[in-house]
């Protein structure tokens, strides 16, 4: 199953770690964590704190281990095709969490949103469109549906793996109106 992924960090440093994590199932089964820091992750940074919005107290009294929200991860989303807008930072941070709980860093794997939709709007598509018409099609479907992200997007977990999921949902809805047209 595809599941939509998303991280909000300390900051955008090398040495910056997790923060929050929410991911989103394609049937809509969600879920979101605070993520209180390891021992050694100081980085810190408040301009990343103001988009946010989550405070390093705010980890300390609400924030889920971090081996905790690891082990979760890794229990809840292995074998299942993972998801995210920004993969090589969002990775970077789940690699960093992973590594931090001593778990092995590609427990689990990331891929690009886009990747999510093409694959599904071409697997929906090609049984019945013309090679030559099958990619532009394609193309079209995907560019529209994200499009319909927020323009600027929540910088909250849950809303942002949310707005994957639906950007997910509305090219395969356009995929399925296209199949309807040519019915």
């Amino acid at each position: 199953m595809k599941v939509f992924l998303d991280f909000e960090a300390s900051s955008l440093s090398d040495d910056s770690y997790p923060v929050e994590v929410a991911w989103v199932f394609e049937d809509g089964r969600a879920e979101s964590h605070l993520i209180a820091p390891a021992e050694g992750w100081t980085d810190w940074d408040e301009a990343s704190e103001a988009i946010h919005r989550i405070s390093r107290a705010t980890l300390a009294s609400e924030g889920t281990p971090h081996g905790q929200v690891a082990r979760r991860m890794v229990d809840t989303l292995a074998g299942h095709d993972l998801f995210a807008s920004a993969p090589s930072w969002d990775g970077k941070w789940l690699s960093a969490l992973l590594r931090a709980a001593g778990l092995p860093r590609h427990a689990l794997r990331l891929r690009d949103t886009d990747v999510a939709l093409t694959d599904t709007v071409t697997e929906m598509l090609a049984p019945t469109l013309p090679p030559a018409r099958l990619a532009a099609e394609v193309d079209t479907i995907v560019a529209r549906a994200s499009a319909g992200k927020a323009a600027r997007p929540a910088h909250r977990a849950l809303a942002d793996a949310i707005g994957e999921q639906e950007s997910w949902l509305r090219a395969r809805q356009a995929a399925r109106d296209l199949l309807a047209d040519r019915a």
